[in-house]
């Protein structure tokens, strides 16, 4: 029955577990003996300890995975996808994270970095995908994101972003701020 449990874990899609989702994977309700197998398996190898309640299979796993079981509700946001969308030139090696709370914390020498939104705004899926065991905005909320937080920010090149989409996100931020600031960015777009 044990090697089942541990099975199941490496049978899972995901690569981060928290204590919660190793006890819906073993379809255990008792909390205090789902902790001590876990302590068992970190023990033996089997299970790899990240931080106080998550636990991955082994020393590789998916480090935005992480980043969205720390606090939750969560998803990667800001400058990690305009980066990766070319939206900003800069290489970044946090990861952001759109949440409830701001905060900067470091895993396995991986930095994260925590930026509040409001909750009315965070909790609105619209714009934001799920990836491979974690939620991602698209460039275009990603966008919405850092212009909600930042004034004058410098975006290196907005062709990357669809301007319809922009726009069809923007009402969730309900912001006259934003609106005017989005509208100067693609004046000349």
């Amino acid at each position: 029955m044990q090697k089942d449990n541990i099975l199941k874990i490496y049978n899972s899609k995901n690569s981060v577990f928290s204590i919660e989702d190793i006890a819906l994977i073993w379809q255990e309700s008792n909390r205090d003996l789902v902790k001590k197998r876990i302590y068992r398996y970190v023990k033996a190898n089997k299970l790899h300890a990240l931080r106080r309640g998550l636990y991955s299979k082994s020393e590789e796993y998916n480090k935005f995975e992480l980043g969205i079981k720390i606090y939750n509700p969560s998803y990667i946001s800001f400058e990690t996808v305009l980066t990766q969308a070319g939206v900003v030139f800069q290489h970044y090696s946090q990861i952001f994270i759109a949440s409830y709370l701001s905060r900067e914390i470091e895993v396995e020498k991986q930095k994260y970095m925590y930026k509040k939104i409001n909750g009315e705004i965070l909790t609105n899926n619209f714009g934001v995908e799920y990836r491979d065991g974690y939620y991602i905005a698209t460039p275009e909320r990603a966008f919405l994101d850092t212009v909600y937080l930042n004034k004058n920010y410098y975006f290196d090149n907005l062709s990357t972003l669809d301007k319809n989409k922009v726009f069809q996100i923007l009402p969730i931020y309900k912001n006259k701020r934003m609106n005017k600031d989005v509208n100067n960015y693609f004046k000349n777009k």
